[in-house]
């Protein structure tokens, strides 16, 4: 899709042009009627179209509702569309990405080639990042393997960001910005989206090359002999059971000039199938498990836009990736394996394999000079229970650098929560075999227990972990988005690393 910027719509030729209304605002004590939602001029020509929809319940201004006029008086454009913007006291970034992509979703599929979304608000320009990012976003699709030969047909081509009063560089950068995010959002979850048969360690390791090489980072791939060197034994044991070998990948990006001394780690669980392995899980649902390396999905496409948006801070990568199989050689619980950190492991769960490869992650991203590390992971069914399909749950060791995440975060319009650490918690991990178990005890705190088992490995180096287990796919789509992976989490790790000197 291409992305646009004009700072006027009344000529613009595009196949639909939208316009974002919001709710009537309440009748106050002594006005005869609320304030209407009226557009500025050349709109104000379909006024009386909309005071019609309005009247007659059709049009609310309800978030996300369309309606369409054909033939609009006084514009270029064969089509008007009215979208809802809900309360405008409330409107913001995350509504305005939204918007879009409900656009670019609802009109696809009507023949619509071109589209344009017209931002006469106050902040326009603030809103032109998340407009084109929006758009992108709405228009993927996870179909990639269905053969409709008219697939093709139903695609918007172009997506126009209005503004007016605002230098076109202005806004040409600020759209350029967008789409560099979203592609990046929606390399992510393609990466999520492929089947474990297509999408084996391997593969995604050779997906990384290839992007590094397109991209000009950095990429070493560490293989099985070199990690076994190396003493990476909690990765190696989740592997062992399975046919396809194990990888850590790693991808670095070095700023020309740097901003400062920090080098800020990206680690991202890249289980490319997990059956469970000898604890196995249900045959209910499994085929999702295609989705356990949506942590390293993040990570791999935030690398690729950090390569385009050139921040001045040292990134690195680390993406530990394996299959969770089931074989003779699989491991058992019982094991006890012995990590890059040099402390064991007592595997008393093999469905708990995700903090066993980033645990040694971790610690070789520490070996490597990381200063600050942020880690993605499907990591437990539990942080589903408590937070629901809404929110990342954030955990940390380290409170301010949290709060600088949460500030990107809130910026990049990914919810996100913190969690609890405190020390009671770990009193949930003790073994009479080992420094550690892989499990907690009991049911409870499971999201918090596995947030602790990887700060054991973080140690004092100031850390974030962010489980997306319930927030990496969609079972349903949204008007905005499609149903399957959501690239959760790449949008905050590229505005965490491009604001870093910013959100101190």
């Amino acid at each position: 899709m291409q992305i646009k910027t004009v700072t006027s719509a009344e000529n613009l030729s595009v196949d639909a042009l939208a316009l974002i209304c919001f709710e009537a605002e309440e009748k106050k004590e002594g006005q005869s009627q609320p304030p209407a939602s009226v557009p500025d001029p050349p709109l104000a020509a379909q006024a009386g179209w909309l005071a019609d929809l309005r009247s007659s319940g059709e049009f609310t201004g309800k978030l996300y509702e369309t309606a369409v006029l054909h033939r609009p008086q006084g514009l270029a454009a064969k089509r008007l569309v009215v979208v809802g913007g809900g309360k405008r006291e409330k409107f913001s970034s995350v509504e305005v990405r939204r918007i879009a992509g409900t656009l670019a979703r609802t009109l696809k599929g009507k023949g619509v080639r071109s589209a344009a979304l017209l931002l006469d608000t106050p902040n326009g320009d603030e809103y032109v990042t998340p407009a084109a990012e929006g758009a992108i976003l709405g228009a993927w699709e996870p179909d990639v393997y269905k053969t409709d030969p008219k697939k093709a047909e139903k695609q918007i081509e172009s997506f126009t960001v209005v503004v007016p009063g605002v230098e076109a560089a202005t806004l040409q950068a600020a759209a350029e910005r967008g789409r560099i995010i979203a592609q990046a959002q929606n390399f992510a979850r393609q990466l999520s989206n492929e089947p474990a048969n297509k999408l084996t360690p391997a593969q995604l390791a050779e997906n990384a090359r290839n992007m590094a090489r397109e991209s000009g980072l950095e990429c070493q791939v560490l293989d099985q002999q070199a990690m076994n060197k190396l003493g990476m034994g909690a990765l190696l044991g989740v592997a062992q059971g399975s046919s396809n070998p194990p990888f850590l990948i790693v991808l670095r990006y070095r700023p020309a000039v740097p901003s400062g001394p920090d080098h800020l780690a990206l680690v991202g669980k890249g289980v490319t199938f997990d059956t469970g392995g000898v604890s196995i899980k249900p045959a209910e649902g499994m085929e999702k498990m295609k989705y356990d390396m949506s942590g390293a999905a993040a990570v791999i496409a935030a690398m690729r836009a950090l390569a385009q948006l050139k921040p001045g801070l040292l990134v690195t990568a680390y993406v530990p990736t394996v299959e969770n199989m089931v074989s003779a050689n699989a491991q058992r619980p019982g094991d006890i394996v012995t990590t890059l950190s040099g402390k064991t492991v007592e595997v008393l769960n093999t469905d708990a394999e995700g903090r066993l490869i980033l645990a040694d992650a971790i610690t070789y991203a520490k070996r490597n000079g990381a200063t600050h590390i942020v880690d993605a992971a499907t990591l437990t069914g539990a942080i589903g229970v408590a937070l629901g399909q809404y929110n990342i749950g954030a955990f940390t060791n380290d409170e301010p650098f949290l709060q600088r995440f949460l500030k990107a975060a809130k910026a990049a319009g990914e919810k996100t929560w913190q969690l609890p650490m405190d020390e009671e918690y770990k009193e949930y991990l003790k073994s009479a075999f080992a420094d550690l178990p892989n499990i907690g005890s009991g049911r409870q705190a499971g999201s918090i227990t596995a947030a602790w088992f990887l700060r054991e490995f973080a140690d004092s180096t100031p850390w974030v972990h962010l489980d997306i287990a319930a927030t990496a796919w969609l079972d349903e789509g949204k008007s905005w988005l499609s149903k399957g992976p959501t690239g959760v989490a790449v949008r905050s790790f590229i505005e965490l690393a491009r604001d870093w000197q910013q959100i101190l």
